[in-house]
């Protein structure tokens, strides 16, 4: 079983638009409501491929309601700490191949809320740590329940940025922020000195349309899918991760140039899809097929970057 734990759980918004027009009345095309965070859309395009998953997270209020509602209807199956604060809402607007997301900070989750979270993590195949941080959750807490995990023998992906990031690598058997988080972060925009220093083992970078890098004990590795796309890239960083948890949950040794090649087309593939958390099956199985038998990496893919 492959667990994902969502720090700040949301209600997840999505209006289509022909054109955003900012100062202007726009008028939707469709709107889509449905739970959300990114270890929720994780947690979905895992199920898609067939994993049992178990959602963990915080809800609470209302909107809590209609996130638990909703992963019902899913058929996800999950474990929700009840919180007293309101579960928030995002809201991302697409039009065209552009993406505008609206993110609220979500509630302060009290020291008693997150505490009962980490008593509810099972043992599992991998788990999943991903998202932005909810007031009164700290790198400090990430970093903790990462390492105790670690510890029992589960191989941990955390998918945040910042402090969260910055704390939690060095226990992680891998971290996966974008450009923009690792520069950020580390201050430095080469990502494979960026990589470097966040002390990971594992540190998997999206560079948006050029695909992903890779750095790990073995080297340096690149990979993208075999044509550009467009469409809604919302959830195309939580296909990677989802990749990269299936991976490693297989067991056995990881292949980094054909984890990275794997993950690369699943992330293709979710761009085309409308939703985040979903993906273009048929895409998927074309860039799997088509992808490169040896992905460029070692000390060529070094030297590239």
């Amino acid at each position: 079983m492959i667990v994902t734990i969502t720090p700040n759980l949301a209600l997840d918004v999505t209006y289509a638009v022909t054109e955003l027009r900012p100062g202007e009345t726009n008028r939707v095309d469709s709107v889509h409501a449905r739970a959300g965070g990114k270890g929720v859309n994780v947690a979905r395009v895992l199920r898609s491929l067939g994993h049992d998953v178990l959602v963990l997270g915080l809800a609470g209020g209302p909107t809590g309601e209609a996130v638990r509602a909703d992963l019902e209807a899913s058929g996800l199956a999950h474990d929700l700490v009840p919180a007293a604060g309101e579960t928030r809402r995002t809201v991302t607007v697409v039009a065209g191949d552009e993406a505008t997301m609206l993110g609220e900070p979500g509630p302060a989750v009290a020291p008693e809320e997150w505490a009962a979270l980490e008593a509810r993590v099972p043992d599992a195949d991998a788990l999943v740590i991903s998202g932005s941080l909810p007031p009164g959750v700290d790198g400090e807490a990430v970093a903790g329940l990462t390492a105790r995990l670690s510890a029992r023998g589960v191989p941990v992906i955390v998918d945040t940025s910042g402090e969260a990031l910055l704390r939690a690598a060095p226990h992680a058997w891998a971290v996966k922020p974008n450009a923009e988080e690792l520069a950020g972060t580390t201050g430095t925009d080469d990502p494979v000195a960026g990589a470097r220093m966040l002390g990971a083992s594992a540190v998997v970078v999206s560079l948006g349309a050029d695909g992903l890098l890779a750095v790990t004990a073995g080297g340096v590795h690149r990979a993208a899918p075999p044509r550009r796309v467009s469409g809604n890239p919302t959830g195309a960083g939580d296909a990677v991760v989802a990749a990269l948890a299936a991976g490693v949950a297989a067991g056995g040794a990881v292949s980094w140039p054909g984890l990275l090649a794997d993950a690369a087309a699943l992330s293709a593939a979710a761009v085309l899809a409308p939703l985040a958390g979903s993906f273009d099956r048929s895409a998927y199985e074309e860039f799997r097929a088509r992808r490169p038998s040896s992905p460029q990496s070692g000390r060529d893919a070094e030297s590239a970057g």
